[in-house]
């Protein structure tokens, strides 16, 4: 393939112009070439052994991550219902989640039994398959919107192009002896020349509105939506940070000196013991630059690669020095300069000259090469953090297939790096792209910076504005309403009272939605893991933990909302109940380690199932003998949730009526003896002011034989 079509098929695709055939073959290349580039990538590890290194402590091995973009395929096919069965339900479950160091994630080596890169490879081979007949077979018709199977598959390639960049961010942490060159991925050469002297640009003010509005080509969601910012003007430097640059810092003494560093800073300089960037090596006055595959002496006019956090400490030290307020942009500014210097528009549509898209090499250049208008790398080379942490904008909506690629990120936490850098693809160096880190992660970013008075917004309302998991925060942890109780703690208290003469050690609550019954259960028990399908659910749960309080917005009447705020205080909890792990799990596919449990809580899950029979013969390995399972549902069975198939109850048999009770006992009957008549508990689901929805969940209670 040539240099100028390898560049094309880097570019994200127009979803809105040509004809459905040229479409689909237009994304069947994006596809395969994604593919097979990521491959690629893996070449650099010198042997199978290599894969199952960690470069990072906090993150998987490599072979994690060389599963996981083929495993995200097939769940969010099998989500959407594109695809009807698994591929490898093991391996869909161990390489599914776990990318991130969120707070619930458990990299315990224990937990995980790798198999081997041939196995990852022939899985591989076969959901390529799968999906290449899949893109053959779909219906497409222009434009391409979310809901469509096309923009699942996109959803597929620009996640796998995410991890193109994070991959080769690890391979370069490896240890030299353990990487190779590899084809397609050569570094550029340094020229040796020093820097150029950095010096301000100065950018008017103006309005700018952030958000995208249309599909004309794949966003992320959290890109949706509308935000307007009245920017005032600003200097801007005319270079990103030079490792020369950057090099005064650290002599003056920028790593030893608290007083550059905020308080965040500080705890990661001194547990890192950080005294230069994560990619330098050596020793003054002879460091040298860590590559993706080698090291070669240290290019002063390349640009520092840094965390956050040290591009913020420099920024300190810089303001003293220079007596003036410096600082990173925010997003807003950021686009400023853009508009500014003519580069608000898609590259995919007016190609722009710079250091990305894999189109220079694979690694930075000079930072004086690329100009763009007054500035130089406004775009490419390395990403550039941003003062702003990642948040929904105005209008925000979470895509129903991947509901936990932005919410978790609006924590103030994540900051936006923008730009793209020298292996940036796809999404990522689109015009309205938004990609967020945690302030000490590394990424092959950098920064410029500006001279400004003006305050930036750096904490955002964490508020749960999304409806659907405001109503559940409302449930689990709002108000009695009508006279009835609480349903999540009233649940849990069935549960306890049910098997109280077993023991206590190990609970597990499946489907645990916010969490309410999780803290109930913890009360009483040793260890309890809380699971459900849904990472915005999960995230609820593990704040509450964390924070010990939980912030939502709820509905009223029309668009009138008020904010709510509930506490572990409130429900009488003054321990802060780490014992309790939140974590993302689907219940039809859990990881092997979830297991040894003395009580199981089940509620209003069996009818949201798509396979709640496997879920039933497969919970029954999880619970030790003389071991409680708690099922409580209203059995309000439904297709768009479970196909009647599947459906254990509420349908006639040989012209006779099959309850879901019989379900159950035909399910679990050989392993479970039930303890008593079933309970209704009643619950109401608030979802506005004046609505409620009213139901019963029986509640059956089973022992393990």
């Amino acid at each position: 393939m040539s240099n100028a079509s390898l560049h094309l098929t880097n570019s994200t695709i127009s979803l809105a112009s040509g004809n459905p055939e040229e479409k689909r073959q237009e994304i069947k290349n994006y596809f395969n070439h994604t593919w097979n580039q990521y491959e690629s990538l893996f070449e650099a590890l010198v042997s199978e052994e290599v894969y199952c290194e960690r470069p990072q402590p906090l993150r998987h091995p490599l072979i994690f991550y060389y599963g996981h973009t083929a495993v995200f395929y097939v769940n969010k096919l099998m989500l959407g219902k594109q695809l009807k069965e698994r591929i490898n339900p093991r391996f869909e479950s161990l390489f599914a989640i776990g990318v991130d160091e969120m707070s619930w994630d458990d990299l315990n080596d224990a937990h995980y039994e790798w198999p081997s890169v041939k196995e990852v490879q022939r899985y591989r081979n076969d959901v390529k398959q799968a999906v290449n007949q899949l893109i053959d077979e779909m219906e497409l018709s222009l434009p391409v919107a979310w809901e469509s199977t096309a923009w699942v598959i996109l959803m597929g390639i620009e996640h796998e192009r995410i991890h193109l960049e994070t991959s080769s961010v690890l391979i370069r942490q490896l240890p030299l002896e353990q990487v190779q060159e590899v084809a397609g991925f050569a570094p550029n050469r340094a020229d040796g020349r020093a820097a150029p002297e950095n010096e301000y640009v100065t950018v008017p003010g103006g309005t700018v509105e952030l958000g995208r509005s249309s599909y004309e080509i794949y966003g992320w969601d959290n890109e949706f939506g509308k935000t307007v910012y009245d920017v005032s003007s600003f200097r801007a430097s005319k270079y990103l940070v030079s490792n020369q640059e950057f090099l005064q810092f650290v002599e003056a003494g920028g790593y030893l000196q608290a007083g550059w560093w905020s308080a965040e800073g500080k705890e990661w300089r001194d547990y890192h013991q950080a005294q230069m960037p994560e990619f330098w090596r050596g020793e003054p006055g002879a460091y040298r630059l860590r590559l993706m595959t080698s090291e070669i002496p240290l290019p002063m006019n390349w640009p520092a690669e840094v965390c956050y956090h040290e591009a913020h400490a420099f920024c300190n030290w810089k303001s003293v020095q220079s007596g003036s307020a410096v600082r990173m942009p925010d997003e807003a500014e950021y686009r400023r300069m853009l508009e500014f210097s003519g580069l608000d528009r898609e590259h995919h549509e007016a190609p722009i000259e710079a250091n990305w898209n894999l189109e220079q090499g694979a690694s930075s250049v000079a930072i004086d090469r690329f100009a763009h208008g007054e500035f130089y790398d406004l775009v490419g080379n390395v990403w550039q953090w941003n003062e702003t942490p990642i948040h929904a904008f105005d209008g925000f909506q979470v895509h129903p297939l991947y509901d936990d690629f932005s919410t978790p990120t609006f924590d103030n936490r994540h900051n936006l790096i923008k730009g793209g850098s020298w292996i940036s693809t796809g999404n990522e160096i689109t015009l309205g792209s938004r990609y967020a880190f945690r302030r000490h992660f590394y990424q092959h970013a950098g920064f410029r910076y500006i001279e400004s008075e003006a305050e930036v917004k750096v904490d955002f309302d964490v508020y749960e504005t999304d409806e659907l998991v405001s109503q559940y925060c409302e449930f689990h942890y709002g108000d009695d309403v009508f006279g009835i109780p609480n349903f999540a703690k009233a649940v849990a208290d069935v549960a306890l009272a049910g098997s109280s003469e077993g023991a206590r050690g190990r609970a597990l609550d499946i489907g645990c939605s916010v969490g309410r019954s999780a803290f109930e259960l913890a009360r009483v028990f040793d260890a309890v893991d809380a699971l459900d399908f849904s990472a915005r659910f999960v995230q609820v749960g593990a704040q509450m933990q964390r924070l010990g309080r939980i912030r939502y917005e709820r509905k009223e009447q029309g668009d009138l909302t008020t904010f709510q705020e509930r506490t572990l205080a409130d429900m009488g909890i003054e321990d802060p109940m780490n014992h309790i792990n939140f974590m993302q799990q689907d219940a039809c596919n859990m990881k092997a380690r979830f297991t040894g449990y003395d009580l199981v809580l089940a509620a209003n899950l069996i009818d949201r199932l798509r396979q709640p029979s496997r879920f039933l013969q497969d919970i029954a390995t999880r619970i030790l003998p003389g071991g409680y399972l708690v099922i409580a549902s209203p059995y309000t069975w439904l297709e768009e949730f479970t196909p009647k198939e599947n459906w254990i109850g509420g349908f006639k048999r040989d012209g006779e009526p099959v309850t879901t009770l019989d379900g159950l006992q035909e399910h679990l009957g050989a392993h479970f003896t039930l303890t008593g008549e079933p309970l209704k508990l009643p619950f109401v689901i608030r979802e506005t002011m004046h609505k409620h929805q009213h139901s019963l969940s029986e509640v059956t209670i089973w022992k393990k034989k």
